[in-house]
This record gives C-alpha cells, structure tokens and sequence, in this order.
C-alpha cells in the first residue's frame, strides 16, 4: 500500500482560514460506508443520525498555547519554539525554528525575562529539550505569552483562543485541537443526551506526529509519535455497557477512536487506564469497538486519512472526497464535517 494512493487534488481556496460565528452551522458529509450513498446536511443535523442508547465518545483534551516567541539571550536572534510533551516538572520536549540557533546550552529569553528556557539536548527527529525558568506558575506564564499553535495551513490570525478549543475542553496538554469536536456547541450537547444518547469523556493530549506528513512510500514503514491517554474507569464502564445493550459507540475525531482502538482487548472490552499510544490505524485494520465515526476532511497522503480509509474502504472515501471537493465543502482544522455510519 503506498502513501501516494491517498493523495487527491485540492484547490487551495477549500481550506478554511477561519472558525465559522456559529459551530454547529459547518456542513456535514453524511457517508453510509457500507453503500457508499451521500448526503449533504448542516452539523447540527448529526441528532437526526443519532438513536437513543447511543454512545458519543469525545476528547476532552484542552489545547495550550504552545508556541512561545523568544530571543537568544546572547545574541538577540528571534527564535519560535513549540511545546510537544512536558517530560519533567520543567523540562519539556519541543520543536524550534531555526533549530541551528538551539544547540544544546543556547538560552533563550521569552517576554522580556518571564520566562527563560535552556536546551538541554537533541532528540529524535530534530526536537530539543529545554529547561525552562520562571518565578510563580508555568500555566499562567505559558497563558500571557503563548500562542495557540494553529497549523501551518492555516495563515490568518486567530481571533478568540476558545475557538481552536472544543466546549468541554478540561484537561491541559495538546499541542494541536481534536478538530471534529470544535462543530459542537452547548446546547447541541443537551440536544443529543435529550435524546437518550449517552455522553462519554477520553482524553488522548493531541501531539504533532498525528500532523507529521508520512516520508515513506510504503504506508506499513511509518511510525506513529507516542500520545497520552486516560480512559477513566466510569466511562469505560458506559461504553462497555452501550455495546453491551446494542447502542452504537461513535468516536468525535479520530483521536477519539485511536484512545478506543488503544485501549480496547481483541475480546471487544474497553479497559480503564492511561498510558502511551502510537497505533496506527490504515487499511486491513479490524475496529474492536468503534461503530460510526464523526470527523474533519483530512490532508491528502495523511495518517488521518489512511485511518478514515481503513473504516470506510478507501475508494468510497477517495469517492466521497472527490464530491465534498465538487461540492465546495471547507477542509482542515476550521472545515466542515463528516459522519461515517
């Protein structure tokens, strides 16, 4: 399988530049995979699709302003780094441009002396780890001087912070947004548990390796970065019960899904517990537990897309691609939707 047989044509002007006013008005793909029928509906349609005893499983990770501009402390050159993966109380593993300014021992100086960082060493893939130094809580520096780390794609500036964050956002530490979770609102989640669909919380901290675009031309050589999840003995149980009972589990985002797929025994049973994950998911992969899938259009040649491919059969997505390009849908992070049922 080569990474060149996901690749599609798409005319620059599709990717969304900016988060609709309202979230739930993106427009929704609605894909039957195993006919492969189509459907062109609004988001907050997707309740229609939704039958009481259902369970929608949603990433409650919470983006943070991960990308820092600073000066080296000798020489003043401007100097971006990216926060991955905190690996100690202050020592995080990040990515920095240009990365030949950050030889292990530079300093770094960001907001006028709030913060100070030092690179300790290199890493795989070119990363750096830094100490950082600052007097009162990261947290809160990182708030006053952070930027939300959007993708290179996208070149506008972003407006409201909350808008690359999904509603129920809670727990600190992706460095990019579970995009398919950014269509829902508030009252479209009362919405939903008001029509007997349950509602269950997994936090997978989205890092950039879901973004990296794949070098290899042999899909089965790349490898995934590692992520973190949780999957709270509470939820696991009202999952385990839905498929139990017969509801269906739909995933919101394939980092939803890769916390499942994870987590989950070859027996069905989705297991409690956190831990690291580099699943990679593409075609002629068996799905242990997850029935119907809610998500963006993804790059071309991505993992993400390989991923959507192994549900629904890669021809009818390249199909139903093809049409949402016809159709003028918006693509990427701030994109219209897609629901695989």
């Amino acid at each position: 399988m080569k990474t060149s047989d996901f690749y599609y044509d798409l005319p620059q002007e599709l990717i969304a530049q900016d988060p609709l006013e309202d979230r739930s008005s993106s427009r929704l793909l609605v894909l039957d995979r195993k006919t492969g029928e189509m459907e062109h509906r609004v988001f907050r349609d997707i309740v229609e699709y939704l039958n009481p005893g259902d369970c929608l499983v949603v990433n409650n990770t919470k983006v943070i302003p991960a990308r820092l501009m600073g000066v080296k402390e000798d020489t003043g050159a401007g100097i971006e780094v990216l926060l991955l993966k905190r690996k100690a109380d202050n020592v995080w593993e990040t990515l920095v441009k240009p990365g030949k300014k950050a030889r292990p021992g530079a300093r770094i100086v960001f907001g006028e002396g709030l913060l100070k960082g030092e690179v300790l060493e290199v890493v795989e893939e070119g990363n750096r780890l830094i100490r950082f130094e600052y007097e009162g809580i990261f947290e809160e520096i990182l708030d006053r001087l952070g930027q939300m780390p959007l993708p290179p794609y996208i070149t506008h500036q972003l407006k409201d912070k909350n808008r690359y964050q999904t509603v129920y956002a809670e727990h600190d530490g992706s460095a990019a947004a579970p995009t398919a979770g950014l269509h829902l609102t508030p009252e479209l989640l009362k919405e939903i548990e008001a029509k007997g669909v349950k509602l269950a919380h997994v936090t997978l901290h989205v890092g950039l390796g879901t973004f990296r675009p794949v070098k290899v031309e042999d899909v089965t050589q790349h490898h995934m970065h590692s992520e973190f999840y949780i999957v709270e003995e509470e939820q696991a149980k009202l999952i385990n019960d839905t498929k139990a009972a017969g509801g269906r589990v739909i995933c919101v985002g394939t980092t939803s899904c890769r916390t499942l797929e994870s987590a989950t025994g070859e027996d069905g049973v989705l297991r409690a517990g956190s831990g690291w994950t580099d699943i990679f998911i593409y075609p002629g992969y068996r799905f242990k537990i997850m029935d119907a899938l809610i998500t963006n259009f993804h790059l071309p040649e991505s993992t993400l897309l390989m991923l959507v491919s192994a549900f629904a059969d890669k021809e009818t997505i390249m199909k139903a691609y093809e049409e949402a390009v016809k159709e003028r849908y918006r693509f990427f992070s701030f994109g219209d939707a897609m629901f695989i049922k």
